[in-house]
């Protein structure tokens, strides 16, 4: 582990209704009795941040947004501020999504605008980079995440608290994971791309992994080396299964 306090988040994607946040307060219960080492994020769809942050309040339960636009306001019909956020109470805002790059074609340059409106907005920007499935059996796999940290992590994260998750988009939603060692070898490359980009505050930004992390693998997966946490999926959705999660890394 590169980080003193590591960081798992779940994300939530357009799932969730009102009657979900009891999944939210379970999490936030189980924590204030028995508390983790890890800082714990969710990121509810934008309907429910609101109503999340009030309904954890004063817990250690940190809520997040899924996207933000770069622009602090303006004619942009069904999109969101960042600062938008942040109102809402929301902390934490997901970066370039492994789904925003695919459906949305959102790229490296988007993304970094985004970071940066988000940090300036007070929010901590956890940017998403990966490869896939093509690009890591064609060997291409670090080339392509290296090429996504200099892209997308803008100057002004510099003393700026951001995290970076890797995601292989082929492990997105399915049941394949990479193997221990490529994740160690991947999150390594990306550790060395972030510190060449950021200088120091590439050394102490969490790289969070991503892709189909559930409580049978969270355990191998949380301990690996340059692995500071974890962004969760559909395992978040469920309190006894983010739980299990979160319990791995103690």
């Amino acid at each position: 582990m590169s980080v003193d306090q590591p960081l798992i988040v779940g994300n939530w994607k357009m799932y969730g209704l009102a009657d979900s946040l009891a999944e939210a307060c379970k999490v936030a219960h189980a924590l204030a009795d028995r508390p983790s080492r890890a800082r714990v994020g969710l990121c509810p769809p934008a309907t429910l941040i609101e109503r999340m942050a009030r309904a954890l309040a004063g817990s250690v339960v940190i809520v997040g947004g899924q996207d933000n636009h770069m622009e602090e306001d303006g004619a942009f019909t069904g999109d969101i501020s960042a600062t938008m956020l942040a109102d809402a109470g929301a902390k934490l805002v997901i970066i370039a999504h492994s789904e925003r790059r695919v459906c949305y074609g959102e790229s490296d340059a988007l993304a970094a605008a985004k970071a940066q409106a988000a940090a300036m907005a007070g929010l901590e920007p956890i940017v998403c980079v990966g490869e896939t499935l093509v690009e890591r059996q064609s060997g291409r796999a670090l080339e392509v995440v290296r090429s996504q940290v200099f892209g997308s992590l803008p100057d002004y994260l510099k003393g700026r608290p951001f995290a970076l998750a890797y995601e292989p988009l082929w492990a997105i939603g399915t049941d394949m994971t990479p193997t221990v060692d490529e994740i160690v070898q991947t999150h390594t490359a990306l550790r060395q791309a972030m510190v060449e980009r950021l200088g120091e505050a590439g050394k102490r930004a969490p790289i969070l992994y991503g892709g189909s992390v559930n409580p049978k693998n969270a355990h191998e997966i949380l301990h690996a080396h340059e692995v500071g946490g974890a962004l969760v999926g559909r395992a978040s959705l469920r309190g006894e299964d983010f739980l299990a999660i979160i319990r791995a890394i103690d």
